[in-house]
């Protein structure tokens, strides 16, 4: 399942992320979303997780809780609609 989270500390690494959302279970990719052009965190990320009920538990026990000083938000990803996003179809 992936998993959004925001309002993340600008200072809070990848690493943090994974760490954050292992105590839940097997965490198969973590990423913070960076601006294209200073590299500088945007303030949010994606979590994937192997299993959905672990993925669950992790979304209730981690949403309005504090993650390096600043209180986050943890949800359920939403898919994006064909044709959004970055890549372009021909």
């Amino acid at each position: 399942m992936n998993i959004f989270v925001a309002r993340l500390n600008f200072k809070t690494r990848r690493e943090d992320l994974e760490a954050a959302f292992a105590q839940f279970g097997q965490v198969t990719s973590a990423k913070i979303v960076k601006d294209r052009d200073t590299g500088r965190s945007k303030g949010f990320g994606f979590v994937e997780m192997a299993n959905d009920e672990e993925a669950n538990k992790a979304i209730a026990a981690l949403n309005e809780t504090e993650l390096d000083g600043r209180t986050i938000v943890v949800k359920p990803a939403n898919p994006k609609a064909p044709g959004e996003g970055g890549a372009t179809q021909s």
